[in-house]
């Protein structure tokens, strides 16, 4: 990074009233985005959301046809080649050479990137080591499993000491254990002082990695804040039902929607309704009223919400459901 452009304001990033457009879809509609620096912030939204297409206008990869946004104080539009001083960029798909070994992979980033041949071989040891992949340094790209290859292309986006990370759904495809792996990798970048703005479609994934979260759905900021402050607004509890016939599930939503006031969610198993509960308490007024009504359950558990429930109370479909006419992220891979 450059030194002159070294970061001093409060925000990685702001972000205000973004919009891109592909003809007449608008991928992108009027979203703001604040990022602190030092933390995780996540991007929560199913296939098709807008989040790639966001992203890759904050890294000037893709002109905004609307809004601003700076990155450090930074004008995104009108200080582009700053702006990639300051940023690293890992997307959804591998950007390495196939036929080079990992070593001469990121030996290549560095000299592209301006680093003398000296700098760039020892950049390129010390990022094999952090990323756990010294061993296969001789290796052909072809011969990597994928996270192997997933965290060869994060070590690639670090070679210029990037006080801010993008990381476009860094684990899709990766097994839970390399999930695992790379989780901590996230961990130890932001302990060692980057800021990470992470897009995922995985809930578990926001509700580990990040310190805030936005929900994005076809194009809209649906909803921000920390993880409990979502899950708030399903209510403290929730009530997971499993009725004993699944046909009896409309007049169980009536007794909920009776008892407590509220919508409930239903699960993707027959039967399952998840009832939020602004009162733990209120779960045996639910059980009372079922049993009154002669709606059978097998099974009744209260737990804290999911981001999942908040997810479908906010969109009314789940995070990784795709709408098969909004299709944000895929008109960005035409555009790449």
């Amino acid at each position: 990074m450059n030194q002159n452009s070294s970061p001093t304001t409060e925000l990685a990033v702001s972000a205000h009233g973004l919009v891109k457009t592909f003809g007449d879809l608008r991928a992108v509609d009027g979203v703001d985005l604040e990022v602190r620096r030092g933390e995780v912030f996540g991007v929560l939204g199913p296939n098709g959301a807008g989040k790639t297409t966001m992203l890759q206008m904050l890294a000037t990869l893709l002109p905004m046809d609307g809004g601003r946004a700076e990155i450090f104080g930074v004008d995104v539009k009108q200080h582009p080649h700053v702006v990639r001083q300051l940023v690293g960029v890992t997307g959804q798909y591998a950007s390495v050479d196939e036929n080079l070994t990992a070593r001469e992979n990121l030996y290549l980033f560095g000299r592209l990137l301006g680093v003398d041949k000296a700098a760039a071989r020892s950049t390129a040891e010390d990022l094999l080591g952090r990323f756990g992949l010294q061993d296969a340094g001789d290796k052909q790209i072809s011969q990597f499993s994928g996270g192997m290859r997933r965290r060869l292309d994060l070590a690639a986006s670090l070679i210029a000491q990037p006080p801010l990370i993008f990381l476009d759904e860094p684990t899709t495809g990766l097994d839970p254990r390399t999930r695992g792996q790379m989780w901590e990798t996230i961990r130890d970048l932001v302990a060692q002082g980057c800021t990470v703005l992470l897009t995922t479609q995985y809930l578990d994934e926001a509700d580990q990695l990040a310190d805030r979260i936005a929900v994005i759905d076809r194009g809209h900021k649906v909803a921000e804040g920390t993880s409990d402050q979502l899950k708030s607004q399903v209510g403290t509890s929730t009530l997971q039902l499993r009725l004993l016939d699944p046909a009896q599930t409309g007049q169980a939503v009536d007794v909920v929607r009776r008892v407590v006031g509220d919508e409930p969610v239903l699960t993707p198993e027959a039967g399952g309704i998840n009832v939020p509960l602004p009162d733990a308490n209120r779960a045996a007024d639910v059980l009372i009223g079922l049993r009154e009504q002669e709606l059978l359950i097998t099974s009744a558990t209260v737990q804290k919400p999911t981001l999942d429930e908040v997810f479908m109370a906010l969109t009314g479909h789940g995070a990784g459901e795709d709408d098969d006419t909004d299709h944000h992220d895929s008109d960005l891979e035409a555009v790449r």
